[in-house]
């Protein structure tokens, strides 16, 4: 049997005495698309950053094979694990391109200028608003451009945490429909997601998070017809 690709195992995460995430386990598989919904506060945002590195946690990650509950952010991302955090946190007085280009500095040269062609043809109002500064751009604009810096170092696995927070509902389903042919490049998603209606209509898999705990876990097609998810989850969106 094939390792899965990202393995979390038994995590629980604390800030101070509080503890946050208690014994959550989930995996992504290559070329699988797994999303964790739940409401605000649930943990599933704590969850992405112990992943990255961010925040410790007890219990296991691995990542190919490899145990990187140690690591800390900058070899988990040398090794192909990549966040887009929730603020997307862009650097806005630069341009869409310089942007693009900061996210690809750890590839070689050739392949960051292969990489950033493979983003505007992915993205083309990116590459119209090329020498456009980022901190102008409208909120898809930004969320188009931080999936795109993140594509730039050529990612195994992409966490999203919320990347239709804040935007109009035919932005959400541009960007959806991205996150769902990013599939086809190779990459693995692991999505936090309010508009679980959304979330569980791109996944493969999916997981209910609870007030820290992973309360439900299936095919995302099933948590999507199962009532108790519709009656708590799909009934606003």
């Amino acid at each position: 049997m094939t390792a899965p690709l990202l393995d979390i195992a038994g995590a629980s995460i604390s800030y101070g005495k509080v503890q946050a995430v208690r014994g959550v386990s989930l995996t992504v598989a290559c070329g699988e698309i797994v999303t964790v919904i739940g409401a605000n506060g649930a943990g599933k945002s704590t969850l992405l950053n112990a992943a990255i590195g961010a925040l410790a946690a007890d219990g296991a990650i691995r990542f190919m094979g490899e145990d990187i509950t140690r690591l800390d952010v900058e070899d988990r991302v040398a090794r192909g694990l990549l966040l887009v955090p929730e603020r997307r946190e862009l650097f806005s007085t630069m341009t869409v391109e310089d942007n693009l280009v900061l996210g690809g500095f750890r590839v070689p040269r050739g392949i960051a200028r292969d990489t950033i062609a493979e983003v505007y043809d992915r993205f083309p109002r990116l590459k119209e608003r090329r020498d456009q500064l980022a901190g102008t751009m409208s909120g898809g604009e930004r969320q188009m451009l931080a999936i795109g810096r993140a594509l730039m170092s050529r990612p195994k696995l992409l966490m999203l945490d919320e990347p239709s927070l804040g935007l109009a509902p035919r932005i959400v389903a541009d960007i959806f429909r991205i996150i769902a042919d990013l599939r086809s490049t190779g990459v693995s998603i692991l999505l936090v997601e309010q508009n679980a209606r959304a979330a569980l209509a791109a996944a493969d898999r999916a997981h209910v998070m609870e007030l820290g705990e992973v309360s439900v876990s299936g095919p995302a097609a099933e948590l999507a017809r199962d009532d108790r998810i519709i009656q708590s989850y799909l009934g606003f969106h």
